[in-house]
């Protein structure tokens, strides 16, 4: 790695960091029980809104109340996007006759989008209309990215209050996510977008000639079947349009992911100039990293939300120098050919392919480290085609359990549960209840955590231990061996943590593979919230514990570093065999 590359890195952390604690601030104020200069300024909207959907704020819902109003919520939507995409031949905004999306893989994408996952396995520009990319796409970005933000503030409720029946208001929570932070954020970037060049219209696609005239061979058949091929010219070229920077900025700000073109964010209507990917990836990790703050304002000590944080980048930095270097160090295979990587790839250096040569390598691997570190799965490079270690490491970040940063709202509650994991192991270390944030740990909340904790990884296992199994999983790599079996290890990793991203190489829209991901993308999410929220309930009940000489201070490098272990050695724990039959063992043999 070069000084260049450190420079690119730390501008990019440092950039992230000093926005935490402004926005987080924002947030805290956004979610405070008390009247603030934030919620006055929209208390007029929300009135209007509230008596339109007959809802009563002042309602303060247990926990199974405000699981069951989530649910109801989520599930009505996932049913919207399925009939937007069944029926939109028929419908209006679909300037190009797009027909409608086959039954499995539409409940595959219902299910993603509602999820906060954003799998694809279609091409967006070929499959989706405009009114289902509006309608249906970009507001499930929005609604599920609020409802992880919604589920974190009860989460944080459970902690603040006492003796308390209460969690909050999940309508109240959705719609101040939505309206104070998703909304203007994303009104802000897409217009940072729309300025670099990022297409947002409704115009039908547009036939443009092309420079240079090539040709392809077109090969038919008569009814004898007798082969005959013929040289066929390519005059034009097809650009796809469409309202994309609108769909761009939410997806990246709610760590939604997927994309509007096929090719996600390496398509240039999508992603056009460096500027462009700048804040793309920096919108990734903004509120996960933000959330952390807001955490610690609202349970009154902030240096808990920086423990957190600093938690996440104790694994996320060293990932991130891992991946850059292994794709800095350039393909193994090339290297036993003599061939010098660093005097080619435009003088790039290293690793380039599947990478765009506008981003080069260090932004190519800060966005894939970023993405799966933040269940954000939208990508500007191939996964696939990194080296192996290079392509361990999302794969890997992952499989942690997308607590490193995470998608909004979801990552931090996931890491309050393996936080809570920490402090029972600490407690029993040291032979006494263990305790975080006032509130004692017993058994209930170890069950809870656990659940939360343990069910994304039993996914992973099962659904590609089942892939593996059956002809019409492993049917679909296309690639043998070790490689292959990343590619469908990945696909299961990424749906059972609500990541979204893919390993390519694998033809996913299949039936089996839409099944099989559509169930984990369910699984991976709502029982794990119920969880979460059950452990909220019962926290919030329980009376306040004074500290004392043997409790265990959470906010220290001390307890930084035990939580950091907790979630790499569960992590490896479970993973490490699946690991060694892919990416590892691709590694040692060079390739």
């Amino acid at each position: 790695m070069t000084t260049n590359d450190y420079l690119q890195i730390a501008l990019f952390l440092a950039a992230l960091l000093l926005l935490v604690k402004p926005l987080g601030s924002y947030m805290a104020n956004v979610f405070s029980d008390s009247p603030n200069r934030v919620t006055r300024l929209g208390a007029g909207v929300e009135r209007v809104l509230y008596r339109v959907c007959g809802i009563h704020p002042e309602e303060d819902m247990g926990w199974k109340q405000y699981a069951w109003a989530m649910l109801v919520f989520n599930v009505l939507g996932l049913l919207a996007v399925y009939a937007l995409q069944r029926l939109q031949l028929w419908l209006p905004l679909n300037p190009q006759h797009l027909a409608a999306v086959s039954p499995d893989s539409a409940m595959n994408t219902a299910i993603s989008f509602a999820t906060n996952t954003n799998w694809q396995g279609y091409g967006g520009e070929s499959t989706m209309s405009y009114l289902t990319q509006m309608l249906g796409l970009a507001v499930q970005n929005f609604l599920s990215a609020a409802t992880g933000i919604a589920v974190l503030i009860a989460v944080i409720r459970g902690f603040v209050r006492r003796s308390a029946s209460g969690l909050g208001n999940f309508w109240v929570d959705l719609t101040r996510s939505t309206l104070y932070v998703l909304v203007p954020l994303s009104l802000l970037l897409s217009l940072v977008l729309v300025s670099q060049g990022v297409v947002q219209n409704f115009k039908p696609y547009v036939e443009v000639p092309v420079l240079r005239t090539t040709h392809y061979t077109e090969t038919t058949k008569d009814a004898a079947g007798h082969a005959t091929t013929r040289e066929v010219p390519v005059t034009t070229q097809t650009l796809p349009m469409g309202p994309a920077a609108s769909q761009i900025a939410i997806k990246q700000l709610g760590t939604n992911g997927g994309g509007f073109f096929n090719v996600n964010s390496a398509h240039p209507f999508e992603n056009p100039t460096p500027l462009s990917n700048f804040f793309e990836m920096l919108a990734i990790l903004l509120i996960p990293a933000a959330l952390c703050y807001t955490f610690g304002k609202m349970v009154g000590d902030r240096r808990q939300g920086w423990a957190l944080l600093a938690a996440m980048l104790v694994i996320f930095v060293p990932l991130l120098l891992v991946c850059t270097g292994a794709e800095q160090a350039g393909n193994p295979l090339l290297h036993g050919l003599g061939v010098d990587q660093h005097a080619s790839a435009l003088q790039a250096g290293g690793n380039m392919e599947g990478k765009e040569t506008r981003f080069g390598i260090v932004n190519s691997t800060i966005w894939a480290t970023a993405t799966t570190a933040a269940s954000n799965g939208s990508v500007n490079a191939m996964h696939d085609s990194f080296t192996p270690i290079g392509g361990l490491v999302p794969m890997w970040l992952i499989q942690l359990g997308e607590v490193i940063f995470g998608g909004v709202g979801s990552g931090l509650y996931g890491m309050l549960a393996f936080a809570v994991v920490a402090v029972f192991i600490a407690g029993l270390m040291v032979g006494r209840t263990p305790e975080y944030l006032g509130k004692k740990i017993e058994a209930h909340e170890m069950k809870m955590a656990s659940i939360a904790v343990l069910i994304p990884c039993a996914l992973v296992v099962i659904g590609t231990a089942i892939a593996v199994m059956v002809p019409a999983g492993f049917g679909s790599v296309a690639n043998p061996g070790a490689h292959g079996f990343s590619e469908m290890l990945y696909a299961v990793s990424s749906a059972s943590n609500n990541n979204g991203s893919a390993f390519g190489g694998l033809s996913a829209n299949t039936p089996f593979w839409n099944v099989l991901l559509g169930i984990c993308m369910f699984l991976a999410r709502y029982p794990l919230i119920v969880a979460m929220l059950a452990m909220a309930g019962s926290l919030a009940a329980k009376r306040s514990v004074p500290p004392s000489a043997g409790t265990l201070p959470t906010h220290t490098p001390l307890f930084v570093t035990l939580l950091a272990c907790v979630v790499i050695v569960i992590g490896a724990l479970t993973f490490l065999p699946a690991l060694a039959l892919g990416p590892i063992v691709e590694s040692l043999l060079g390739r």
